[in-house]
């Protein structure tokens, strides 16, 4: 009973987390709906663990949340929808410059400012994750492959910092990314054949 007291933000948010990525799968408006939820209540489990970097970026995500949910609704209510579709090449690499930039910042600011001890992997799965709520919000297909490294990262980081149930979670969701890919590659031909 007191390992379930100790972990219930743990426990609780995995849940969340597990919804959302099934629903994430399905290319589910209603994710939009459990993702602000479960980053809500990761402000404080991130926060109470030391993992400044991931707090802050729940911060971006429920911005980025309620931008994703409008986006998505926008398209339904005009009877089109938001077409899965590549990221433009050249917009690829602005944002991956951008994350390498939030990497070094987010390094820097962790290492000197507060007493996280995993500033290196916090920074860099935070900088990533920008990347990937971003591509996801505008429903490209290869934000699966910027969630496939973020959830191997921060499998181990989770782990290392003692938050197993989410740790597990971010191994399903390694799994998830791959299938929802694939997925996603075979709706992204659906919608080209219609």
């Amino acid at each position: 009973m007191e390992f379930l007291s100790a972990h219930w933000l743990d426990i609780t948010t995995t849940a969340l987390g597990l919804a959302y990525i099934l629903l994430e799968y399905k290319a589910s408006v209603w994710m939009w709906v459990v993702g602000f939820v479960m980053q809500s209540l990761g402000i404080v489990l991130y926060y109470q663990k030391g993992l400044y970097a991931d707090c802050g970026m729940e911060f971006y995500y429920l911005a980025m949340t309620v931008y994703g949910f409008v986006a998505w609704m926008r398209h339904k209510q005009k009877a089109t929808d938001l077409s899965i579709r590549h990221m433009p090449k050249k917009q690829a690499a602005i944002w991956l410059g951008l994350a390498a930039l939030v990497w070094a910042a987010l390094y820097f600011l962790l290492s000197r400012f507060t007493n996280s001890n995993v500033p290196v992997l916090d920074a860099f799965t935070t900088s990533l994750s920008i990347v990937g709520i971003w591509a996801l919000a505008r429903k490209y297909l290869e934000q699966w492959f910027v969630w496939i490294v973020v959830d191997v990262v921060t499998c181990g980081l989770y782990f290392y910092k003692d938050i197993p149930f989410k740790a597990s979670l971010y191994a399903v969701y390694v799994v998830i990314a791959v299938l929802g890919y694939f997925k996603w590659k075979r709706l992204m031909a659906e919608q080209v054949r219609k």
